[in-house]
């Protein structure tokens, strides 16, 4: 399946990819979008990437969002597929941008064939460039856009691409501009915290306390688990907001672990025992003198939404508090999913939803490879979508990037792993669990290669 993040391609094992169906699949494998590229392909065709088309450049056709605007893209008078990639390459962002188009180009390479034409535009990082950007593209005979990466493009270029009948898969992680037309490729909130506590559930963990930061973030994470918890048979124990900038933690942390309440159970046992002279009592009060409190918290997984120092912060203050990490399991989110959290003791053995390991090492590598540094995570999406792109293209000859399309419900297999877009535009995906070890991490349980029930 992983046959283009190879040195050399090769045949991928999977057999032929059919065209979706609107009854049920007979299989549940998801497609590969990493297969290797056409046979003969030897060269990068000099079509296969048009970077910044010009205003005055020949269009295929003009565009002008209207009502008599048709439904769907037209075809190409070449019979060239055209897929636009809306990223920026100009200002704050353009870094992450950048990086998204040349995860592209290896995608187009590893992929794409002599009918598929990638177009890249600047989007500025901003609304009103990326409006541009979707005008220019559609004006360009654009048949999908894949991007923008933030949400207000995404938001701004939604009903532009939808009277074009031009379908967008957005980069950003955002799930409130998820529509029939806009497919959201981001690592969403929603299905790390669904994979993480099924996880947990499934270890027999069933009361889990969150402790998180009092943003727009950690408020999504404690929303989700609140609609998730009662499916995976688990209950959602206590929920601890602290400030940003973490300057309440301590007083957070220690109300979490009720710690008052339980240092006055401790102080009425000692008092009690106190009073008894004999050896049971003695003994039973040296072992309670070298306690700080007594009894056991109410929760046996907390779930720490958070990264770097606010993190450790956080974490560490949980045995300071006598929540003891032995006894109650760390579970985190994809904000884990960096070097070095084992440098901390405390956060040795905490669980966190990751894409593939294998996969995004030899993704990486093959970047390194051709451009000479060290992508930033999200530049994997530019693979992904690219990817998709192709393929749908090579294998789908009417309307390949139809809604039905995308929302093939055996989904699509790529470098960060299975995936696929549901009718509301929201994307499910399929995550390792990794464990925070005091050399890195290490997989706990491998991705799920297929989704089991294609209709769920």
């Amino acid at each position: 399946m992983l046959a283009a993040c190879g040195g050399q391609p090769q045949v991928a094992p999977a057999g032929p990819v059919q065209q979706p169906q609107a009854a049920k699949p007979t299989s549940t494998a998801p497609t590969s979008t990493l297969q290797a590229a056409p046979a003969g392909r030897a060269v990068l065709p000099q079509n296969s990437l048009i970077p910044g088309l010009s205003p005055d450049a020949q269009a295929p056709g003009a565009f002008s969002p209207s009502p008599a605007t048709p439904v769907r893209p037209s075809p190409d008078a070449q019979g060239l597929v055209r897929v636009a990639l809306l990223v920026p390459l100009t200002g704050d962002a353009a870094p992450v941008g950048q990086a998204l188009l040349n995860a592209a180009e290896m995608a187009l390479f590893d992929i794409g064939d002599e009918r598929f034409v990638l177009q890249s535009y600047d989007t500025k990082g901003t609304p009103e460039g990326a409006t541009e950007a979707a005008t220019l593209a559609i004006s360009h005979g654009t048949q999908m856009i894949l991007g923008p990466l933030f949400s207000a493009e995404a938001r701004a270029i939604g009903p532009l691409a939808a009277a074009a009948g031009v379908n967008v898969v957005s980069f950003s992680t955002d799930p409130t501009i998820a529509g029939p037309n806009v497919f959201v490729m981001g690592f969403l909130v929603h299905e790390q915290v669904r994979q993480i506590i099924g996880y947990a559930g499934s270890k027999g963990f069933k009361r889990v306390a969150v402790l998180a930061p009092n943003s727009a973030y950690g408020q999504s994470v404690v929303e989700s688990m609140k609609q998730l918890a009662p499916a995976t048979g688990t209950a959602l124990a206590q929920v601890a907001f602290y400030q940003e900038d973490g300057k309440d933690l301590n007083d957070v942390v220690r109300n979490l672990a009720s710690y008052e309440t339980r240092q006055q159970t401790l102080a009425a046992q000692r008092a009690e025992l106190a009073g008894k002279e004999d050896e049971i009592s003695q003994l039973a009060l040296k072992r309670l003198e070298r306690l700080d409190t007594i009894g056991e918290v109410d929760f046996d997984t907390i779930l720490l939404p958070d990264q770097g120092t606010r993190l450790t912060q956080a974490a560490t203050l949980l045995p300071f508090f006598d929540i003891d990490p032995g006894r109650v399991q760390l579970l985190g989110t994809l904000l884990w999913n960096a070097p070095g959290l084992g440098r901390e003791p405390v956060m040795v053995g905490g669980i966190y939803p990751a894409p593939p390991p294998d996969t995004t090492r030899q993704f990486l590598t093959r970047y390194r490879e051709f451009y000479g540094q060290v992508p930033p995570a999200i530049a994997s999406h530019g693979y992904d979508a690219v990817a998709l792109a192709a393929v749908l293209s090579r294998t789908i000859a009417v309307n390949p990037f139809s809604a039905s399309s995308l929302t093939a419900s055996t989904g699509f297999a790529g470098v960060d792993g299975i995936f696929r877009f549901l009718p509301n535009g929201l994307s499910q995906r399929g995550f390792a669990m990794m464990q925070v070890t005091r050399d890195g991490a290490t997989q706990v349980e491998a991705a799920p290669t297929s989704f089991v029930d294609a209709t769920q």
